[in-house]
Formats: structure tokens, sequence, C-alpha cells
């Protein structure tokens, strides 16, 4: 059986965005890998074995191009209000909390959060089938 073991998304700045994830979701880096031309840092919560993998390009001053085809990150959090709230005092990217139905049939309830580098993260009230 398969297990999934990271998800790698391209940064420009490792310090702020090591600083987004610590403070936004309280991921901590794991392992740093440093390569002539680029640098990986993988950053986790202990709780969990799914990591996410930093990518810095060396050189590299350009903001990514996200296209079209990059949809989202997602985490699960026990109060979706208190995260909110949290989220705007810490002056982060957010936008609003929305209760998504199918019909008349609730969801989830979430926000969708914005890294240094443009990457969506969805912020999702633990319940149902987010557990």
């Amino acid at each position: 059986m398969a297990r999934l073991a990271h998800s790698m998304i391209r940064v420009l700045d490792e310090e702020r965005s090591v600083d987004f994830y610590r403070r936004a979701f309280g991921l901590e880096v794991v392992n740093r890998l440093e390569f002539a031309d680029f640098t990986l840092v993988y950053v986790a919560h202990e709780l969990d074995g799914f990591e996410l993998e930093l990518t810095i390009n060396h050189g590299r001053t350009d903001p990514y191009d996200l296209g079209d085809g990059y949809g989202h990150l997602a985490v699960v959090v026990d109060n979706l209000q208190a995260e909110f709230d949290r989220f705007t005092a810490e002056g982060f990217a957010v936008g609003k909390l929305v209760d998504f139905k199918n019909g008349n049939v609730p969801v989830a309830r979430f926000f969708f959060a914005t890294d240094p580098d443009g990457y969506k993260i969805e912020v999702i009230q633990r319940g149902g089938r987010f557990q």
C-alpha cells in the first residue's frame, strides 16, 4: 500500500516561507538538503508523517508562475473561527469564511490563506470526512 510522503512547492525566500508555515500551521523544519543549484527544505508537523518540501532554486528572483494547474494544499483544524481570527491578527492574506454545501447538505466550512509565494492553503473545520 502506498502512503503519501510529501508535496513540493517552489519558493523564492527560504526564511520567509519557513516563517510563514511555522507561524500559520506549526510546521517545523525536519530536514534541509543543500545542493549547488538548489536547496530542499522539508517542513512537517511532528504528529503526522506528511511533509511539505520547499524547493529554493538559487539565484531565482522572479516570482513563479503558478499557472492554472495548481489547486491547493489543505489542512484541518479544530476551531476554524479561532484560526481565522489568528490568521487575520497575524496579517496573513486570508479569504472569507465559506459554508460549502451540496444543495442543502453541508460539505465543509473553510477559508483560504495565501502563502508568501501565492500558494493557496485551504483551512478546513474538522468534522465529517475531514478528520
